[in-house]
């Protein structure tokens, strides 16, 4: 950590804020049948293509080009209605699989604004399925969630989906259920039948960790599992010329929880400068930082390594959110662009 600027982790405080969400979801599983994860992948209705052309446009003028990757199909490739953004993996959560998670953000060109999802994508069976997020309300209804989902950080049976100005949300694998109406155009229930914008399954938000402070940004998120204990990341997007953001790393329990008192706040454990702007991802693991930094949609991104040295390596064009395979060894990004969606590994 030598080469990043330790700054002061005051700033950096999350209180649970949780409040009357289990109320809603036990509402929901009133209407609805909850599956597993294992159900959601084996009913995986999208196809991947393990180092297909799709999207690899991304990789530029990158020499040499990653190792592996895997594409989406031609729909989620083209489309400007959804932006990947965050990624997260099996090996984030310490379970076996190999499954990638992406965090997508909505931008409707018009009607009704249908929030984040997340992909999650079985390389086993090179097959991949979207789920949406919602919110419950104390009645039992269901609403999008309308955040960028910058990152995605997947622990145990928890997900944490970075909120730009709140802090993170938190859902929960065990926690998904399958949409019992047909309606593509509407989200909401009528009656005890349920529409989520033809998406078959949802995954209601379970908790939250909200900032405590009005000047920290929650723009990514990652898992470090070679620190004690292992934490949970989240930094900070700045592209403004001349400033840069920060990276903060939280504890984390066995459970997969903040480590916080009882009703109290949990302080970041550290915090540091980012080496530059306009980074896009962080992951640290034994002892060293990876950083994705983005230069638009025109140009290469690059991968700055901080260790006891400052390494610079070319990486993809409009990289995201990083994550990592441990028994691989390899470090993994999504591209953001139309046209140019890809989910890519390089080595360590």
């Amino acid at each position: 950590m030598s080469q990043m600027k330790v700054v002061s982790a005051e700033p950096f405080g999350l209180k649970r804020d949780g409040g009357g969400l289990a109320t809603g979801i036990t509402l929901l599983e009133k209407d609805l049948k909850r599956v597993s994860l294992d159900t959601v992948l084996a009913k995986a209705n999208r196809v991947t293509v393990r180092k297909g052309s799709a999207g690899t446009g991304a990789f530029g003028t990158m020499k040499p080009k990653p190792v592996d990757w895997y594409t989406f199909d031609a729909g989620d490739n083209a489309t400007k209605e959804w932006y990947p953004q965050g990624l997260t993996c099996a090996s984030d959560a310490g379970i076996a699989g190999g499954t990638f998670v992406v965090s997508w953000y909505h931008t409707p060109s018009s009607g009704t604004e249908r929030g984040v999802r997340l992909t999650f994508v079985n390389p086993a069976t090179l097959r991949y399925r979207h789920v949406l997020l919602v919110r419950t309300g104390a009645d039992g209804s269901i609403t999008p969630i309308n955040i960028h989902a910058g990152g995605v950080a997947w622990y145990g049976n928890l997900m944490y989906v970075a909120d730009t100005t709140r802090g993170l949300r938190v859902f929960d694998t065990r926690q998904i259920f399958e949409v019992n109406g047909s309606g593509t155009e509407t989200i909401g229930r009528k009656g005890g039948v349920y529409d989520a914008f033809g998406y078959r399954y949802v995954m209601p938000q379970t908790d939250a960790w909200t900032t405590t402070s009005g000047s920290v940004r929650f723009s990514f998120a990652a898992v470090d599992r070679s620190t004690d204990p292992d934490v949970l990341i989240s930094g900070e997007y700045v592209d403004t010329a001349g400033q840069v953001g920060r990276v903060a790393r939280w504890p984390l329990t066995a459970a997969g929880t903040l480590n916080a008192p009882a009703g109290g706040v949990v302080q970041a454990m550290d915090a540091y400068a980012l080496p530059g702007n306009k980074i896009q991802g962080a992951l640290s693991y034994e002892g060293v930082w990876y950083l994705s930094q983005g230069a638009g949609s025109a140009g290469n991104g690059t991968l700055i390594v901080v260790g006891d040295t400052v390494r610079k390596r070319p990486y993809p064009v409009g990289p995201e959110d990083l994550t990592c395979v441990r028994g691989k060894r390899t470090l993994w990004s999504v591209s953001e662009f139309v046209g140019r969606r890809v989910v890519y590994g390089v080595p360590l």
